[in-house]
């Protein structure tokens, strides 16, 4: 089967029914995007398709047949980060940094979605799970790379 992934395509042989986040990780080794919970519920998987913040862990790869898929590989551009992984780093918004690569792409769906969010829209949208409770810095980031 064939996906494109951070604007390549790739052939991959796996099946159909496999999850993204397989795919990506064992077919195409990029492994940014994180295993979790397995049900899509923490949001560690979070990958773009099409613009749009996805959980990886449960959606079948033949899904993603003719769409784009965006991981946190393909997020910056050679020699500049993507505004949201430079407010990250300016609000030092990871303590562990395991659910980041799903957080930083659920703020930029968000991002494009709505380009100046207020805090109860961030709330609402950002459902990903930390467990390190940096949820006042992830606010604080994404307020940042909306006024970049």
């Amino acid at each position: 089967m064939q996906i494109r992934v951070n604007g390549t395509a790739h052939e991959i042989d796996v099946e159909d029914e496999m999850p993204l986040l397989w795919a990506l990780r064992d077919a195409l080794d990029l492994t940014g995007t994180k295993y979790g919970c397995g049900v899509a519920y923490c949001g560690a998987c979070t990958v773009l398709l099409d613009g749009k913040a996805v959980r990886s862990c449960t959606l079948p790869v033949a899904a993603v047949a003719g769409k784009d898929v965006t991981t946190i590989e393909g997020l910056a551009k050679p020699g500049a980060l993507h505004r949201v992984q430079q407010a990250w780093l300016e609000h030092q918004v990871p303590q562990c940094g395991y659910c980041q690569s799903g957080q930083i792409l659920a703020a930029v769906a968000l991002l494009e979605a709505t380009p100046n969010p207020s805090d109860a829209e961030i709330d609402a949208a950002m459902t990903n799970v930390c467990r390190c409770g940096t949820y006042t810095r992830i606010r604080a980031a994404i307020h940042s790379a909306a006024r970049a």
